[in-house]
């Protein structure tokens, strides 16, 4: 096992790389015999500085703009620009090719009332910019998955319930209100399962909805 020591029981950890934080953890080994919670909170911690960096900043409102939106859905073979950090690697080419085949997506900050899935006037206006974006002529024709995101402070089906009814609130709005084809976009309930930022159960960047683009 790469970076096991037998004679020391000592598990070196791979640096978090640019950009991405351990948050309190800077030692470059732990000890498996001493520390296994260390170790483990160090790994969990790296795993979710990790996943938030690939998926990308979630856009508040003030954020949401038009182009920011084309941009970050239109697939990369159309020229767009990458809408996530691009750092150089030591990556395989399957890697590679993994990396480059992920599906553009947008993380928006979008409120609801608490524990319901009502759109708030603010996320009309938000879903107004959406609208404009999705029937754009970079993204005319594609189509969407709408994951709706939940943080962990309910239980795993209330969070499923209330994820997915959010999902399929914005996606009402879209299509029934701001002209949107119904049959372009997909509302999927993801729960608390993808949480942005695992170390702050109530984030409000754990609560969104994100924009998937299906082709």
């Amino acid at each position: 096992m790469t970076g096991l020591d037998p004679r020391s029981q000592n598990l070196s950890l791979p640096q978090a790389g640019p950009g991405v934080s351990a948050q309190g953890v800077s030692m470059n080994t732990v000890s498996l015999h001493r520390h296994p919670r260390a170790l483990l909170l160090a790994m969990l911690t790296a795993f979710a500085a990790a996943t938030a960096q690939a998926e990308g900043p979630v856009l508040k409102p003030s954020e949401i703009t038009e182009g920011a939106l084309v941009d970050a859905l239109a697939p990369p073979s159309d020229g767009a620009p990458a809408s996530r950090s691009i750092r150089p690697s030591m990556k395989t080419p399957a890697a590679a090719t993994t990396a480059a085949a992920a599906p553009a997506k947008a993380n928006l900050l979008i409120t609801f009332a608490t524990g319901s899935s009502e759109l708030t006037p603010e996320t009309m206006r938000t879903l107004e910019v959406v609208a404009k974006a999705l029937q754009s002529d970079r993204l005319a024709g594609m189509s969407f998955k709408v994951e709706g995101h939940a943080d962990p402070r309910g239980t795993p089906e209330y969070n499923m319930k209330l994820s997915s009814e959010r999902a399929a609130a914005v996606v009402a709005y879209l299509s029934g209100k701001l002209g949107v084809p119904p049959d372009r976009l997909i509302a999927v309930g993801k729960g608390a399962t993808e949480p942005l930022d695992a170390a702050r159960p109530d984030a409000p960047e754990n609560r969104r909805v994100t924009f998937v683009t299906e082709r």
